[in-house]
Formats: C-alpha cells, structure tokens, sequence
C-alpha cells in the first residue's frame, strides 16, 4: 500500500488537483488511482488554460471547433467535457465500492457569473445534465450569490463543490447553506442519500498573505506565528464542522441517510520553500475530508509523507494562534474576504484567457 492509499486508512480521501487530456490518454491518472487511491479529481480555469496550451491532444479539436463552433465558451466546453466524463468513468469503481461517497470529478461553472445566482444555478444545471454521469461535481464559487446558488442547487439534488473559501466564516455559511437546501431536497421527496456536496477551504494562500503582515510587524511573537494561520483555520473550520453535522442540527438528515458536505483542504501546494511540502497534507489527516493536491505536492506526499490522524491535534493551539492574529490586528475572516475576490480575478483572468486560446 502507497503512503497516499493509508491516508484512506483514517478516513481522508486524496483527490488530484489537476487534469488534463495527456493525464488521461497516457494512462497516468489510471495508475494513479490504481497504485495509489486517488479517488477524486478538482479541476479551475487555471488548470484548463494550462493543459489547453501544454498537451497536443487538444490541437486538432480545437482546430476542428474553431471552423464549427463561432462561440469561444461552447468551444472550451466542447474541449474540457469530454476529459471530465473520461475521469468520471476512470472513477466510476471508486463512485459504486463507496455507495456514491467518492471518486468525483468537478467542473467549474463561468467564473464571470460569480455575482449572479440565477444564471450560476442555470449554468450548473446545464452542465450537470451535459456531462451526464453520477459522479460530476459542479463548482460554484463561495460568493453571496454562488451560496445562494449552492442552496438552490443543493434542493434539486445536484452534487456540488463550492469553491473558493479562505475563512471560518464563509465556509460556515456553506455548511449551512447545504443543510437548509438538503433540508428542501429531502422535504420534497428527494433522497437525501444521492446528494454528495464539498466545501473547497483554500489554505497556502492566507499563509502567503498573512506572513507578510507578520514580518512587518517584527516582534517575536508575530514572526512565531508564520506559517500558522492557515493550520489554525482549518482546524477550527474542523472543530466547528463536526459540531454541525454530529449534533442534533444535522440529526434528523442524518438520520434518512443524508451525508455531511465533506471538507476539502484545497490550494494544499506550499507556496513558501522554509515550509515542508507536505505541510498542508501532513497536518490535516482526519475523518471525513478531502485534500486535493497537484502532482508535484503528491508526488512529495508519497515519497516522504507523514500518515497519521493530525486534523484535531493542536486545536488548543489553534485557538490560541488565531486569536493571537487578531490580537494583532490581523483578522483572518477579513482576509478571506480579500483572498476570495483576489481568487476570482485570477480564475476569471484565466477563463478569459482561455477563450481567447480556443
């Protein structure tokens, strides 16, 4: 068993943080799920705008679309679905031997509609129904209007992964944004079983804004809390997220066979080289998450990974080194705010870019 396969063994999932069609055509996301337990796929803009420049396996399509197709967005659709559905068929076995609990693949809806609700949950829609298959999660953005989305979405019975988040605060109005829309879903008739939904919380981003900020300060007490904000996050959102869904709030879901919205531990690349690079897998080993890594943190996990059940250890400390930022006059919840529309842009500044390619 690889290092990546044990990490199930405590009840976490490793999903890839990256996709493409040279992934797929030359059989590595196949070995990776076969030798070591992938069992899940999240793809942004920023991934297709990479492997529509890189990967000769899009070239002749796309030349074929562009003298067929006169919409740039219907292009990049017509070029990126596919790959979904092949990673989703890849992950088929993983969806069934789990009864629907994982091996899900995402697709992010238009980073242009992140401000508009209805056109977010028509787009999702749309998507969900063309991609076809069980195992499809569709992305929408952790705004006001794409929590609202998530809502509305949540009540079809449409499996969601809403995406970037940077705090405890707007990961906990999804977590409750998916318990009211469940909550309708299963009203209605819905069963409650079929819904799979994740909350994507961002990490090595606040690090990488919040380090700054504590180096400017300079006192020995803020230099001692680099490197921790994000840890500290996390396993708060953590401690907050078993108290809603393993206590009466979520009982009565629970109890028709409704899941938990699992947490996903994305942007899991360190981006500071003082750091291990496997700091933002080692740390967050723990029941009923998911972290998805690209390549280069995976391949780092397996050759020198930790496994070990790390999610709650330290939660003390957590509290402690939040509140200390605070003390300081740095707010994690402000900086998520920050963080999420500095995420936007780039993701948008990459799908336009992609339309332009295509």
């Amino acid at each position: 068993m690889s290092t990546l396969s044990k990490v199930k063994t405590y009840g976490q999932s490793i999903w890839l943080d990256n996709l493409s069609r040279t992934l797929i055509q030359d059989g590595e996301l196949a070995r990776l799920i076969k030798e070591d337990g992938i069992s899940g796929i999240t793809s942004n803009p920023s991934i297709f705008q990479k492997a529509l420049t890189d990967s000769p396996y899009y070239q002749a399509d796309m030349a074929r679309l562009k003298t067929t197709v006169d919409d740039a967005e219907k292009r990049y659709e017509a070029l990126v679905i596919p790959d979904i559905q092949a990673a989703c068929d890849l992950l088929l076995p993983t969806y069934n031997q789990t009864l629907g609990n994982d091996g899900y693949v995402s697709l992010e809806v238009s980073p242009s509609l992140s401000h508009d609700t209805d056109a977010t949950v028509a787009t999702a829609r749309r998507l969900h129904a063309t991609v076809d298959r069980p195992n499809v999660l569709i992305k929408v953005p952790g705004t006001a209007a794409g929590v609202a989305a998530f809502e509305r979405l949540t009540s079809e019975g449409i499996s969601v992964n809403v995406t970037l988040l940077f705090s405890i605060t707007q990961t906990l109005r999804v977590l409750e944004a998916y318990i009211r829309g469940l909550r309708k879903f299963v009203a209605a008739g819905g069963n409650g079983r079929n819904v799979k939904a994740v909350a994507s919380l961002f990490l090595s981003r606040v690090d990488s804004h919040i380090d700054p900020k504590l180096a400017a300060i300079g006192s020995e007490q803020a230099l001692a809390l680099q490197g921790r904000a994000a840890l500290a996050v996390a396993k708060l959102t953590y401690q907050r997220y078993k108290q809603l869904f393993h206590g009466e709030y979520f009982a009565d879901l629970a109890k028709v066979g409704c899941r938990p919205q699992y947490l996903l531990w994305a942007s899991t690349g360190t981006k500071n080289s003082a750091y291990s690079d496997v700091k933002y897998i080692d740390n967050l080993i723990g029941a009923e998450t998911v972290n998805t890594a690209p390549n280069v943190t995976i391949n780092a996990f397996r050759d020198h990974g930790t496994v070990a059940n790390t999610v709650e250890i330290g939660a003390d400390q957590a509290q402690n080194d939040y509140l200390a930022l605070e003390n300081l006059g740095i707010f994690p919840d402000e900086v998520g705010e920050i963080l999420q529309v500095e995420g936007l842009k780039l993701f948008a500044d990459a799908y336009q870019q992609i339309l332009l390619t295509c």
